[in-house]
């Protein structure tokens, strides 16, 4: 199949399929004509991609994925920890966000809300307390 077809059956655009392959996470055949030719291992290795790129999976870590996808030999203890590294990843980005929305409601709660210039919101975007503790 082309490349449109093998974006349509991997649920990809097919500009995230020639980013793959550039960056060697698939190799499509190629015709004497230079046109690119999907087949089912191909479309396949595509789908493990995308539902891995849903999960947040970076593209080293894809790359890591579907290397012991292939690999025969290869120890489910590998691919786990592979999963469990990139779960503390999203911890430590939940903790990240939890206080970046403590800090959002710090300031939305500092901020009168009305028809005055004085805005906490804004001042703290500026620095403007660093600058008053400055002085």
């Amino acid at each position: 199949m082309n490349i449109s077809q093998a974006a349509r059956a991997s649920g990809l655009p097919a500009k995230t399929l020639r980013y793959y392959e550039d960056i060697g996470l698939v190799r499509p055949r190629r015709r004497d004509n230079g046109y690119r030719v999907y087949g089912p291992q191909e479309v396949a290795r595509l789908r493990f991609l995308q539902r891995a790129r849903a999960l947040g999976f970076s593209i080293d870590d894809c790359r890591m994925l579907a290397s012991l996808q292939e690999d025969h030999g290869r120890r489910s203890a590998e691919v786990r920890a592979i999963a469990e590294h990139h779960v503390e990843e999203i911890d430590r980005r939940i903790e990240h966000l939890r206080e970046m929305r403590r800090e959002l409601n710090e300031l939305i709660a500092a901020c009168p809300g009305n028809e005055q210039q004085d805005c906490a919101i804004l001042d703290r975007l500026a620095g403007a307390e660093q600058l008053q503790s400055a002085l």
